[in-house]
């Protein structure tokens, strides 16, 4: 399974990419009330999309031997809070809910905010705030 290791890695940093590129343009769509997010690709492929970081990133664990919640991996459990934060924030940006503008933008930029720590986390491997 090691030898697999390049091409998961890479697939989940495309993954990634068309995460952040998602979230990206279904804000902007959404700010902008454009009919694309009633597009049928742009309800689905992100969930797709998701699954797919979601299952390579397991797979990663499961190669790397990095865990979440042990000492080696305290990166990596500061790292799954941080895609949590995310998920949250980024849920609240995008809902379908009414929610006021000012709510959406700081959900948004919180949420890009949570991102860049992530990434800054699975870049360097050091953990920012010593969770074990």
């Amino acid at each position: 399974m090691f030898a697999y290791y390049p091409l998961i890695k890479h697939l989940h940093l495309l993954t990634v990419a068309i995460t952040i590129t998602l979230f990206l343009l279904r804000f902007y769509w959404q700010r902008s009330s454009s009919a694309m997010m009633m597009r049928r690709w742009v309800r689905i492929l992100p969930h797709v999309n998701d699954t797919l970081l979601l299952i390579t990133g397991v797979m990663l664990v499961m190669i790397t031997h990095f865990y979440p919640f042990s000492p080696q991996g305290s990166w990596l459990t500061e790292k799954l809070l941080g895609v949590i934060i995310y998920i949250a924030l980024a849920s609240v940006a995008l809902s379908r809910r009414p929610r006021t503008d000012r709510t959406r933008w700081i959900a948004f930029i919180v949420a890009l905010i949570a991102l860049v720590i992530v990434i800054k986390l699975a870049v360097t491997k050091m953990p920012l705030l010593g969770i074990v």
